[in-house]
C-alpha cells in the first residue's frame, strides 16, 4: 500500500542561515510541553545517527522566566525564543527561524489559530497535539491555499489522537493487501487496556469542544459528520457505525463503551482514506470502542462508562455547570500524572479487518508509557523529527495532511525504533 511515498532515504531538508533551526517546540513550558522537551534532549543527545545526531532546536513561549528554569532543568543546552500567540509578529519571526514548528498550546480553538496562520504564510511545517475535530476543519478551510502555496505540511492529531489509530490502520490494511491482495472494507478498533492519567489540558480541550457546540447548532451537524475532514467534493457518503452506548460483542464476548477520543480518530482515517486517493475503498467503514469483560460486571462497567460520558458532556454545554466543574471538579490546566505514572502506563489496542471476499485479519499496536503524555511526547517529537528529516517536499507537498497520509511508512518505522510502540499481526 502507498501513500504517496516510497520506503527508500530521500534527503532531508537542510538547516540554514536564515532557518537556523530543525525543530522548535511551542509552547514547552505547558504540562505535554515538558515531557516533550525533556524527550527531545534525551532522545537528540544520546542519537547516533541521522535520526537526532547535530540536530539543532529550540524551546518557544511567551514566559521567558519559565522557559529559563526549563532550560536550565534540561541535560544539554538549548536556545530559548519568546514568543506569544497575541502578537503575529513574534510568530512571524519564530516560524521563519524553524523547518518544523511542534505546538503543544490548546486548547487549539481558543489559542491555535495564529501560529497555523504564521506557519502556512511562512513555509513552516507543523505538527501538533489537537483532538478537536472542528479546529481542524477550520484551520483547512481559512488555509489551506496558503500552506500549498508556501510548501508548509500542516499534520494535526500527531499523539495518542490520532496516530495509533491512524497508523494502525494504515498498517492493518498494507498487510491486508499483502496477504489478501484487496484492503479492508472494515476495521473494527477496540481498546482493549490502557493506563493513565488525563491532565487538565486534555480536559480543557473537551470542554472547550463542549461549550462550541452547546453555543452554535452548526457545530452539532459538524461534530456528528464522520467525513468532517474529507474535503473532496464526492466525500462519501457511507454510513458509519458510531458506538455511543453499550452494546455486547458477540464475537468477542465482551461488553462495548463509547471511547472518547474515536470522534477525532475516525475522522483522521478518513481524511487518510481520502488523502491516500481512497485506497481503504469508498465503501470503508471504520469505528472504535472500549472492549470492557464479559457477564454483569463488563455490562455495569460499559453502562457507568457511557453515562459518564454522556453526564460530562451534558454538563460541559451549559455554563453554570461548565463553570462549576472547572473551577471544582476538574484539574487545572498544568497538571497530570506524574513522571512515575506516566513510565508506569501503557495502552494496547486491536484492529479487526475484514474483506469483501470475507478475509479477516487481527493487528495489535501497543505503546509502553501513558498514553495521553509519556507515549504522546514521543510520537509528537518523532513525528516532527520524522517531517524535518525523512520527507522531502517534493515528495509531500504543502497543505493539511495526516500523519499516515504525510509520513506512513517511515514514521512507523521511527515511532517502533524510538517512542515504544509496536505494531504487529496477532491470531488470537
Amino acid at each position: 500500500m502507498s501513500n504517496n511515498m516510497d520506503t527508500t532515504k530521500t534527503t532531508p531538508e537542510t538547516v540554514t542561515e536564515s532557518r537556523p533551526y530543525a525543530v522548535v517546540l511551542y509552547g514547552a513550558t505547558s504540562f505535554v510541553g515538558k515531557i516533550t522537551a525533556h524527550y527531545l534532549t534525551n532522545f537528540l543527545s544520546n542519537a547516533k545517527d541521522k535520526n537526532g545526531a547535530n540536530v539543532t532546536w529550540a524551546i518557544a513561549g511567551r514566559d521567558e522566566e519559565k522557559l529559563n528554569k526549563l532550560q536550565s532543568e534540561l541535560e544539554s543546552p538549548v536556545d530559548i525564543i519568546i514568543a506569544n500567540s497575541n502578537d503575529a509578529s513574534s510568530l512571524d519571526e519564530m516560524t521563519k527561524k524553524t523547518q518544523v514548528i511542534i505546538s503543544t498550546v490548546g486548547p487549539y480553538l481558543k489559542y491555535g489559530e495564529p501560529l497555523i496562520k504564521s506557519c502556512a504564510e511562512n513555509g513552516t511545517d507543523y505538527v501538533d497535539l489537537t483532538g478537536e475535530a472542528i479546529f481542524i476543519k477550520d484551520m483547512m478551510d481559512k488555509y489551506q491555499d496558503a500552506a500549498k502555496q508556501s510548501g508548509a505540511r500542516i499534520v494535526n492529531s500527531c499523539g495518542f489522537d490520532s496516530i495509533p489509530s491512524d497508523l494502525g490502520v494504515y498498517f492493518t490494511q498494507t498487510k491486508a493487501e499483502e496477504t489478501f491482495g484487496e484492503a479492508c472494507d472494515v476495521v473494527h478498533m477496540r481498546v482493549k487496556a490502557a493506563k493513565g492519567g488525563l491532565s487538565g489540558g486534555t480536559i480543557a480541550s473537551m470542554a472547550t469542544i463542549f461549550e462550541e457546540v452547546g453555543q452554535d447548532p452548526s457545530r452539532r451537524k459538524q461534530v456528528a459528520n464522520p467525513y468532517l475532514l474529507n474535503n473532496d467534493e464526492a466525500a462519501p457518503s457511507v454510513r458509519q457505525t458510531n458506538i455511543s452506548k453499550p452494546e455486547y460483542d458477540d464475537e468477542h464476548k465482551r461488553w462495548l463503551a463509547p471511547f472518547v477520543m474515536a470522534s477525532i480518530n475516525t475522522r483522521i482515517v478518513h481524511r487518510t482514506n481520502q488523502l491516500l486517493d481512497y485506497e481503504y475503498g469508498r465503501d470503508f467503514k471504520y469505528d472504535e470502542a472500549m472492549w470492557m469483560k464479559d457477564g454483569v460486571k463488563g455490562q455495569l462497567s460499559s453502562y457507568a462508562m457511557s453515562a459518564g460520558l454522556f453526564g460530562f458532556a451534558t454538563a460541559m454545554m451549559v455554563k453554570p455547570s461548565r463553570e462549576f466543574l472547572s473551577k471544582h471538579v476538574l484539574p487545572k490546566s498544568g497538571s497530570g500524572p506524574s513522571k512515575e505514572e506516566q513510565d508506569d502506563g501503557y495502552f494496547d489496542i486491536r484492529f479487526f479487518g475484514q474483506t469483501a471476499k470475507n478475509d479477516t485479519i487481527q493487528t495489535k499496536v501497543t505503546g509502553d508509557k501513558d498514553p495521553g503524555y509519556g507515549s504522546t511526547s514521543q510520537m509528537l517529537s518523532q513525528a516532527a523529527l520524522c517531517l524535518a528529516q525523512d520527507i522531502s517536499k517534493d515528495d509531500v507537498g504543502g497543505g493539511f495532511w495526516t500523519p499516515t497520509s504525510a509520513m506512513g511508512d517511515k514514521l512507523l518505522a521511527r515511532l517502533e525504533e524510538h517512542a515504544g510502540l509496536s505494531f504487529e499481526v496477532i491470531n488470537d
